[in-house]
């Protein structure tokens, strides 16, 4: 094939856009002198960061930001179109051969559909839904290369199989263990300077947008009391007002717990490298700390434990699934073993 320029489109969500850096690395495998360029939304530009192209490795060559979510809540104003003017003129910069979309929703498909692209250039996406994904048929009519997945399929496979079809290459699914982020990254990754926060220190990611996929707050402070009683600062962020209110009620039953500021993402990859451990929900923020492979323990309690569960360390538990959330006592276990192991 040559050298394709190749457009990877993966707008949102955090959780989502973590579980398709693995194909940057595979495409940049299989292709070395590739052009790939990446559209996302502009909150997430900085989880795409490290990947960028430097003097000691090739990864992605451009960021293309995308602003819909701020775009949406002034629709009409001069100010939206003269940015959707700018992301326009950046996305139709390069003519590309390769369009490869794995969100399967309209939005994305339109991203597609601006891009410039070569006569001959293949539109991949997904021919169908996967189970508990969004998805929207409609996409499908701007892409000329539709593929079909397993209705269960990790997020990982999932792209990885849009991503092979679309390059006519061999299926890389498990066999080739995922590559999130450089090599050596972490280590290089600055030390928090939230105040407040000591070492060792625990974070307790509790919240997400789905409030069935929360688990129970006594067992928060059932598991945090155990932890904080074997010498661990006990970390509860928050996203919200509602979710710091509850982080505010957690602290108050756990001796000796932070309730940290808001933090950008750039701070939660500080906050996750310092951390002994990451427990959380079936959340971005909880599967950031495993794509880095940080010790990490994933809670499911409303969501498939095969849709998003870290597979790819030995640094990672993923306990409880679909209606069916693990105990405090399981929770509890499987963070000792990480912590004492």
């Amino acid at each position: 094939m040559g050298n394709p320029k190749i457009l990877l489109v993966k707008l949102s969500s955090l959780g989502d856009v973590l579980h398709n850096l693995p194909i940057a690395w595979d495409l940049r495998a299989r292709f070395p002198d590739a052009q790939i360029d990446w559209v996302v939304e502009e909150g997430y530009v900085n989880l795409l960061k490290p990947l960028l192209s430097n003097q000691h490795f090739r990864g992605i060559d451009r960021i293309i930001p995308f602003g819909l979510r701020g775009w949406k809540k002034s629709l009409f104003s001069l100010k939206t179109w003269q940015a959707f003017s700018v992301f326009k003129k950046d996305l139709q910069a390069q003519t590309y051969d390769i369009v490869i979309e794995t969100q399967g929703l309209l939005k994305s498909a339109l991203v597609c559909a601006l891009a410039n692209k070569s006569p001959n250039a293949i539109i991949a996406g997904l021919a169908n839904a996967t189970e508990f994904s969004g998805y929207e048929p409609l996409a499908r009519t701007f892409y000329n290369q539709s593929v079909q997945v397993p209705t269960q399929c990790h997020a990982v496979d999932r792209s990885r199989w849009v991503m092979c079809s679309a390059m006519d290459i061999p299926l890389v699914v498990r066999e080739i263990s995922p590559q999130f982020y450089p090599p050596g990254f972490v280590e290089q990754i600055p030390n928090s300077s939230i105040f407040g926060l000591h070492r060792p220190y625990i974070l307790c990611f509790h919240s997400t947008a789905r409030a069935a996929k929360r688990w129970p707050q006594e067992n928060w402070v059932a598991l945090g009391k155990s932890l904080a009683a074997e010498g661990y600062q006990i970390v509860f962020p928050w996203g919200n007002a509602e979710e710091r209110s509850i982080s505010e009620a957690l602290a108050m039953q756990v001796s000796h717990s932070l309730v940290p500021p808001a933090f950008s993402i750039d701070e939660a990859f500080a906050l996750i490298k310092g951390a002994s451990l990451t427990i959380g929900v079936d959340t971005g923020l909880t599967h950031l700390a495993a794509v880095l492979d940080r010790p990490t323990v994933e809670i499911y309690c409303d969501s498939p434990r095969w849709k998003t569960e870290g597979y790819w360390s030995k640094q990672i538990r993923n306990v409880g699934d679909i209606q069916s959330p693990p105990s405090s006592q399981e929770v509890l276990a499987a963070s000792l073993e990480l912590l004492k192991g």
